[in-house]
């Protein structure tokens, strides 16, 4: 048995966060059908939730049943046709997720490479091909901890003759960091429920602009995900028709959520995060290790540090470091993704973990730990 009670874990690796009291208050709810009037306002209301927290006036903004991923996989398959071209910017695992899933969709890829832990260039993304079906980019790359400028893709897609969508994926910055969506111009956006809304993981909060609307396949390769159908449920008028039966316990546990960070403001997150992120890092620094993103565009909910091989402890390995970590101070950070794994460490502060204290545990931690 684990020396910290499963309760009086800090879980800061890029995994959930801490769900908040009002978010487990969620769970305890009586359950309702999923065309209860009672449960179709209540998804009326997350929808309206969630576009505060995306800051669009998208009417189809709504959570989609699934995780993060789902929410990739529904935005490539609704408007992607075999044989076009999408253009995905390539920096992190996600990038590559993003590739294979258009792929699938028989796309023509187009990568704009940048090198894991580095920024990708927007400039490069807008000059990769003349007239692309899509646009994608991860906004804040869960593998590396780098935030990328995605703010000018909308404006610049729009000059390439107004045909072209633009998708972000916003899995670990929806807020955390600013996520504009109408302001940017994008057209199709998902996150997570498990990063910075600190609410378990199962549902992909999901928003498709009029533009990507007008563009949608006929018959998507995804039944599930089909946003054809999937809007005469969440948006139609009058009577729902039905689609597949909503998770609503989940469904109760994100309008929680939304409610907490809502209450709290937008800009309070954004600066409780900012002030943990940098916090960790400059006390990762003190400690001698060094940070895999680059200044100017690490993510304050992420950091990523390369493993200090030199200072591990005698016969224990990286992993066993995260072992120590979670067994003796019940803190749960993350390892390497893909071609980092076993070099870095990405530290979660995000959500209900984004705290001074939780903070100060883990560098206080690492301290005794690291030689």
């Amino acid at each position: 048995m684990p020396a910290v009670p499963l309760s009086d874990r800090v879980l800061m690796g890029p995994g959930p966060s801490n769900p908040y009291p009002e978010v487990a208050a969620g769970f305890a709810r009586p359950l309702l059908g999923h065309l209860d009037p009672e449960f179709i306002a209540l998804l009326d209301e997350t929808g309206d939730r969630l576009r505060q927290v995306f800051r669009t006036t998208n009417p189809l903004t709504f959570p989609l049943s699934g995780t993060g991923s789902a929410g990739m996989e529904a935005a490539f398959v609704n408007v992607v046709r075999p044989g076009d071209v999408v253009v995905v910017g390539v920096n992190g695992v996600f990038g590559e997720r993003m590739c294979d899933v258009a792929g699938r969709c028989g796309a023509e890829v187009v990568r704009v490479d940048a090198e894991w832990g580095q920024v990708l260039d927007p400039q490069a993304l807008l000059d990769a091909h003349p007239a692309p079906r899509l646009i994608a980019a991860v906004h804040a790359e869960t593998s590396t901890g780098v935030r990328n400028d995605v703010a000018c893709l909308g404006a610049g897609a729009a000059g390439l003759g107004g045909d072209t969508l633009v998708l972000i994926d916003c899995v670990t910055s929806l807020g955390g960091i600013p996520v504009e969506i109408d302001a940017w111009q994008v057209d199709l956006a998902y996150s997570g429920t498990q990063k910075c809304l600190g609410v378990p993981p199962g549902l992909a909060p999901f928003t498709a602009g009029p533009r990507a609307l007008d563009r949608l396949v006929e018959k998507p390769q995804s039944w599930y995900l089909d946003l054809n159908m999937l809007a005469r449920y969440v948006t139609g008028d009058g009577a729902r028709a039905y689609h597949h039966t909503a998770p609503i316990a989940m469904i109760f546990a994100l309008h929680a959520g939304l409610g907490a960070l809502l209450d709290e403001g937008l800009e309070a997150s954004f600066t409780r995060h900012r002030d943990c992120g940098e916090a960790l890092q400059a006390g990762l620094v003190e400690l001698g290790f060094e940070l895999l993103a680059p200044p100017g565009h690490r993510l304050p909910q992420l950091t990523t540090a390369w493993v200090p091989t030199d200072r591990l402890p005698p016969g224990v390995d990286e992993a066993g470091v995260r072992r120590l970590l979670l067994e003796r101070y019940g803190i749960e950070i993350g390892g390497g993704l893909g071609a980092h794994a076993g070099l870095v460490w990405r530290i979660g502060c995000m959500g209900h973990s984004a705290r001074p204290a939780n903070v100060s545990l883990l560098l206080g931690a690492l301290a005794e730990i690291l030689r």
